[in-house]
């Protein structure tokens, strides 16, 4: 008889065991509530190639690269003024020394008016950028589940619950619906 009650106590041990484990497996709940969304982005640097036309200046090409117009000119002035001042052998050295200083300037005078002739043309100029623009790539999710606040990160945007399957919160994306 003993024997009878223990295994008759055993047996509603079992049942009752079963009872509450069939019970609390359909009321596990089927979705947790969604609390917070934050998105989570990162930078995104995208090369593009930026052009803009700019003026460029060049020195003119030289015509006269010996500045010979330049050396006969300033030659014959000096010479000139040179013969204006003294008499005699005198004027004649002062024709030929105002003759070579002159040369000499009007060389040097040509010279500096060819290196500022400049032409100005136009040229595209083009250069790598990156610009820079942030991408989302998910989102961390909190959630409240049996009471308990959770976090989870998901690769989609949920909306006012998650999915329960076996007491864990679902990440993976809903399927999406087709027309």
């Amino acid at each position: 008889m003993m024997k009878g009650i223990a295994v008759g106590g055993l047996a509603m041990v079992v049942l009752g065991a079963s009872g509450v484990t069939g019970y609390k497996a359909l009321t596990k709940p089927a979705f947790a509530d969604v609390v917070a969304v934050k998105e989570v982005t990162e930078t995104v640097l995208t090369p593009r190639e930026r052009c803009e036309t700019v003026a460029v200046q060049r020195q003119a090409p030289v015509k006269d690269e010996n500045r010979i117009a330049g050396t006969v000119i300033g030659g014959v002035a000096g010479g000139l003024l040179g013969s204006a001042i003294g008499g005699g052998s005198g004027k004649t050295l002062a024709t030929v020394a105002g003759a070579a200083a002159g040369g000499y300037a009007g060389n040097q005078v040509q010279k500096n008016m060819q290196q500022k002739d400049v032409t100005t043309s136009t040229e595209q100029r083009c250069r790598t950028v990156n610009e820079k623009s942030q991408k989302v790539i998910g989102y961390n999710v909190t959630y409240r589940l049996d009471g308990k606040d959770g976090t989870v990160r998901t690769s989609f945007k949920p909306g006012a619950t998650l999915p329960v399957k076996d007491g864990q919160v679902v990440t993976t994306p809903p399927p999406v619906a087709k027309s």
